[in-house]
């Protein structure tokens, strides 16, 4: 199947100009209302509406994906208030770039006007590059405007952000993205040449990226005959999935993962889990995150489940991507369909901190070896009962320091294994209050 561009000569002006001047510039957002995707803060009773309206605004950090708006945003506040505007990305400045903005900014407040720094990917600052905002934010030579896909609570100093509201910008969805594509096809005057499952697709493949769904736009709207999927994927090349494993996002699907699996949704920890390897993670990565899994989680329910992980990253190890990656999907669909419980790690916990408040205490002398004759006089080994030897094959002793009363760290669940387990719990305690253990 040929597809021929269309002319350049064309009378549509919206066609001309695509060939000029990137889509997503032509249909940047001019006011608030134009903005779409994000109506928890430019709607009604959205916050940068009422900072608007109210003519306060205040330092802001935006934090949100790609193509999500964030720019656009900072360039309508600016619009909407006397403020001159400025724009500098962290990848490309340095500490001279924000010395000469402040002393421009200073200059400008002497004349009485204010200053709105747009700061693109602020979270690339160091330290010092951060701390140098603060006093000029302080007196009000500037309003800062920062924009970050990072998480700010781990890559903003803490003094940066007491001075600023952060607000969370959502991936754009798909009814915002189908909005985006009505008005792609307004301002071209062309409906885009896709059946409804390729625009379906075109969408998906933006990934909420209102920025990438345009750039995909540019690249097939001259196409005369109407594509369907398979040929809109063919003339696009195929976007990695938004994922990287030491962003913020990594942390999120690996938590999404973990909770699917405790939550024992199979098919969604299955998603999740293909989410991480089309995304590029590292199999031995979640290999050690399903075992952790295994033991935390699921426990003595199952005690097989921990046999089940090991033996899938053995497997893994041997076959390597992509065949070993199967074994590792096998022990998820294991450990999610498996009864869970966490009384084992509960009852490390306990111990952990019992250990740390008691101390040095000795354990009691029945259970001490006695390997001299010293030792035997001091009463080591003195009445130690041999377990196997007794009636009931439990003698009920103390184990416990003399000093520390006994303590019950490990409550097993009524489910799976533990079930058994808590019959011999109860049988033995029954025991050794009989036998005044």
């Amino acid at each position: 199947m040929s597809h021929n561009l269309f002319d350049v000569t064309e009378s549509s002006e919206g066609a001309r100009d695509i060939l000029s001047r990137p889509l997503a510039d032509i249909l940047r957002p001019k006011t608030l209302d134009d903005v779409t995707g994000q109506d928890h803060l430019v709607g009604v009773n959205g916050t940068l509406k009422c900072m608007i309206e109210n003519n306060k605004l205040s330092s802001l950090i935006f934090w949100g994906p790609p193509g999500c708006g964030k720019t656009t945003i900072a360039r309508i506040l600016a619009d909407h208030t006397n403020y001159h505007y400025e724009q500098i990305s962290a990848i490309f400045s340095g500490v001279a770039d924000l010395k000469r903005v402040f002393e421009s900014a200073k200059i400008r407040r002497q004349n009485g006007q204010g200053t709105l720094l747009f700061v693109d990917e602020i979270h690339r600052f160091n330290k010092s590059q951060q701390d140098a905002f603060l006093p000029v934010m302080e007196d009000g030579t500037i309003t800062l405007i920062g924009a970050t896909t990072e998480n700010p609570s781990f890559e903003l100093n803490a003094a940066l952000l007491s001075r600023c509201q952060v607000l969370v910008l959502k991936r754009l969805d798909d009814a915002a993205l189908e909005q985006i594509l009505r008005r792609a096809e307004e301002e071209l005057q062309r409906t885009l040449p896709l059946n409804n499952e390729a625009r379906e697709t075109i969408k998906a493949l933006a990934d909420g990226d209102g920025r990438y769904l345009l750039t995909m736009v540019e690249q097939i709207v001259g196409y005369k005959e109407t594509l369907n999927r398979e040929a809109l994927t063919a003339i696009l090349q195929k976007r990695s999935p938004l994922y990287d494993k030491s962003d913020d996002r990594h942390y999120n699907l690996i938590s999404a993962l973990h909770k699917s699996v405790r939550g024992s949704d199979v098919d969604a920890a299955l998603y999740w889990f293909a989410r991480m390897l089309a995304g590029g993670e590292d199999p031995k990565y979640l290999a050690r995150r399903l075992t952790r899994m295994a033991v935390e989680d699921i426990g003595m329910a199952d005690p097989n489940a921990l046999n089940q992980c090991t033996a899938a990253w053995e497997t893994y190890e041997r076959l390597g991507s992509p065949e070993g990656e199967l074994a590792l999907a096998q022990a998820l669909v294991y450990l999610a369909t498996a009864p869970k419980s966490n009384a084992a790690y509960v009852a490390y916990k306990k111990a952990m901190k019992a250990a740390k408040q008691t101390g040095s205490l000795m354990p009691p002398a029945h259970i001490l070896n006695a390997p001299t004759g010293m030792m035997k006089a001091l009463g080591y080994g003195d009445g130690y009962q041999y377990d196997p030897d007794t009636k009931d094959g439990f003698s009920g002793q103390n184990y416990f320091p003399d000093e520390m009363n006994r303590t019950e760290f490990y409550q097993p669940v009524e489910r799976g294994f533990e079930r058994d387990i808590k019959k011999r719990l109860d049988y033995w305690s029954k025991l050794r209050d009989k036998k005044g253990g």
